[in-house]
């Protein structure tokens, strides 16, 4: 069976987690997450970026320190996955579905404004396989309504908007390095934001809720308990690991986006002849490769392809099922306006094998096989 993902590896991950032992630091905030973090500051042109234990946790965060609470309400796409509601649903707000675009699948921009009440706190643009959402139009609309603006970048770690890093254009950037994203950690993620006015309470969050952060840089002789907060610090074995994988960011894009040009290409054919869609990019968008999806006309025709490919030992995927439809999201949330394409194209979407690694070989069987299928 061909894996839909492998986790990235590039050779040097064992090292540094040796090194990590040998530092005899182990826990949060050590030397690998210091490295990690500075890349990220550094490379993205943000003050601020904290790894966390999760981009799940890095939500968690944002909604915290974006004061998000009961009664709240944050406008959201319902084609996402739960750790983008669950972040805020925690905090006690009201989630606020809109449509999505049929192009792009990530929150319509245009039907934002109609959304907003007077209880709207935060608006939580997701940017669906790396592309990012419209956000110049997003941020107008928040700067009008002084709305918060946390961007669900899970997926779109180094992709731009207009060439500026997506998560570092919003208040707040959430990114994730699970096993299935461009770079890993195993489980993990990052928050990020500009003003630096939100450092001391995000280290205070992340830290139990205590000021262990200025004990460690010298800055007071003790620590305790300042706030709330949890425990959102990966561990710096799990840091080493991402390190790795930074320094070597180039060589991952470039395979990545090889292997997405190569499905491009090799099924643009069918996209001719009106039997499947392709991704759409939009021209100010520059994309990760995080994934390679293609669109079937209907549920039926996706869900035969998807045992076809398994019959001939490739394994496809499809996600998500609407979080409007769901019970939690009847429950936490409500779909403002008409789903017109929210559950018609999640319907219609399936996932082919994308990760590190993946040769042009292992591609050209996995195309050849849907171009025999639809022959």
């Amino acid at each position: 069976m061909i894996d839909f993902n492998i986790p990235p590896y590039v050779g040097t991950e064992i090292e540094y987690i040796k090194m990590a032992i040998k530092n005899k630091k182990l826990c949060g905030d050590g030397p690998f997450t210091g490295k990690c973090s500075n890349w990220i500051k550094k490379n993205f042109h943000v003050n601020q970026a904290f790894l966390t234990t999760s981009c799940t946790h890095a939500l968690e965060m944002a909604a915290v320190l974006a004061d998000v609470k009961e009664g709240d309400e944050v406008i959201m796409p319902s084609y996402t996955f739960v750790s983008t509601a669950d972040a805020f649903v925690q905090r006690g707000a009201k989630i606020v579905f809109v449509d999505i675009r049929p192009d792009t699948l990530n929150i319509d921009e245009t039907l934002i404004e109609d959304a907003i009440t007077p209880k709207t706190k935060a608006i939580v643009p997701v940017h669906y396989a790396g592309v990012s959402c419209e956000m110049d139009t997003i941020m107008s609309i928040a700067s009008r309504y002084k709305l918060i603006v946390i961007e669900d970048a899970a997926q779109g770690f180094g992709s731009t908007y207009k060439g500026v890093s997506l998560g570092t254009i919003g208040d707040f950037g959430c990114y994730s390095f699970h096993e299935t994203k461009n770079l890993s950690m195993g489980e993990g993620g990052a928050i990020v934001f500009q003003d630096n006015s939100y450092q001391e309470k995000a280290e205070i969050l992340r830290e139990k809720g205590t000021n262990r952060s200025k004990f460690f840089r010298g800055q007071i002789d003790k620590y305790t308990w300042m706030d709330y907060g949890s425990s959102y610090l990966p561990s710096d074995m799990n840091a080493a690991y991402l390190w790795a994988q930074l320094e070597a960011v180039d060589i991952i894009q470039k395979d990545r986006m090889a292997s997405f040009n190569f499905y491009h290409e090799g099924l643009r054919p069918l996209m001719q002849k009106g039997y499947i869609e392709l991704p759409y990019i939009p021209e100010n968008a520059e994309h990760n490769a995080h994934m390679y999806y293609i669109k079937l006309p209907d549920l039926d025709s996706r869900s035969q392809l998807i045992s076809y490919l398994r019959e001939k030992g490739i394994l496809s995927v499809f996600h998500y099922v609407p979080l409007h439809s769901s019970p939690a999201g009847k429950r936490f949330g409500r779909f403002h306006g008409t789903d017109n394409y929210t559950t018609k194209e999640s319907e219609r979407l399936m996932r082919l094998p994308m990760y590190y690694g993946l040769t042009p070989d292992t591609i050209e069987y996995i195309v050849e096989t849907i171009l025999n299928y639809c022959r």
